[in-house]
């Protein structure tokens, strides 16, 4: 199974940071796609960054280059995981939203489902709370480019709202940057050992 990981937006896209500015989503979301990487591959996992750049890669350029990919590789050999923080204004302002997420495409396939499953159940498993749209549903569909426009399992994290005091802290910890990594190796092992 190859594994690319994904990591959202970049320095030059504007916004995507803590009212404080502490937290700059580029940057903290490459950091744990990076850590994630490595611990996969300290693993014997195939992983690899699909966007190593630093400034913000077009969504038809990152699907361009998962779906090359999973043509050499075989649709059902890779998967992609974006890596992102939430916010839940815009105003530059702290909010009360919290928790974790995970989004697939609205034409997603069973198998994008099922890793989308396997990551809540890790991220709860990891001392998250899960924001879910319906009880019994693990997975928040949405139109989505990086999952809707690749041919290969993908879905989107959305690790905390960054324009939350108490996420942010806990996001920028040490610990909390362990338990993110964490959640990702352990529901991308997950499904890989039930396919």
């Amino acid at each position: 199974m190859k594994i690319l990981i994904d990591n959202g937006h970049g320095y030059n896209t504007p916004g995507k940071c803590s009212p404080d500015g502490s937290l700059r989503e580029y940057k903290y979301t490459r950091e744990i796609a990076s850590r994630l990487v490595e611990k996969l591959r300290a693993a014997n996992y195939d992983a690899d960054l699909l966007t190593p750049e630093t400034y913000d890669v077009l969504l038809t350029t990152r699907t361009r280059r998962a779906n090359s990919v999973a043509r050499l590789a075989g649709s059902k050999n890779v998967i992609v995981i974006s890596i992102h923080n939430n916010a839940a204004g815009s105003k530059g302002q702290w909010m009360k939203a919290r928790g974790w997420s995970v989004h697939v495409s609205l034409n997603a396939s069973k198998s994008s489902k099922q890793l989308a499953s396997c990551l809540a159940k890790a991220a709860a498993a990891n001392g998250q709370t899960v924001r879910r749209p319906l009880p019994t549903q693990d997975y928040w569909p949405q139109n989505l480019a990086i999952c809707r426009d690749t041919i290969c399992p993908a879905v989107l994290t959305e690790n905390l709202f960054q324009d939350n005091r108490e996420d942010t802290q806990y996001l920028l910890s040490e610990a909390g940057k362990e338990a993110i990594v964490k959640l990702h190796f352990d529901g991308i092992t997950n499904y890989i050992k039930g396919v």
